[in-house]
């Protein structure tokens, strides 16, 4: 099994999230609301890059809009691999994490 990077997790969750509704700004703001962090725009669309020739998502173009000056959207969807991927991510986070105690831990 191939790992990916944390980003690339979340990203791949954010896909998983919108579903449909998952194009570039759209899971920008998803990673940023999921992390607190802001993220430069550079570094999701280069995780989305990588994540594509890995053949972990797929993009597909949208209508031409004229809110978007005839131009496309992009969306992205998981493909099987992906799904596998975030299946085994999960099931080694629980093992990793499973009978260990809470963080006694103050926000600061």
């Amino acid at each position: 099994m191939k790992l990916v990077t944390k980003l690339e997790e979340i990203i791949m969750l954010a896909i998983w999230r919108l579903q449909e509704n998952a194009y570039g700004i759209t899971i920008f703001e998803e990673v940023k609301r999921a992390t607190g962090k802001k993220w430069l725009t550079g570094s999701v669309y280069a995780s989305l890059s990588r994540l594509l020739r890995r053949k972990q998502i797929l993009s597909s173009e949208g209508e031409p809009t004229p809110e978007r000056g005839g131009r496309r959207k992009i969306y992205y969807s998981l493909t099987r691999k992906g799904q596998k991927t975030l299946q085994d991510i999960r099931r080694i986070n629980d093992v990793a994490w499973a009978d260990l105690p809470a963080f006694d831990v103050d926000d600061e």
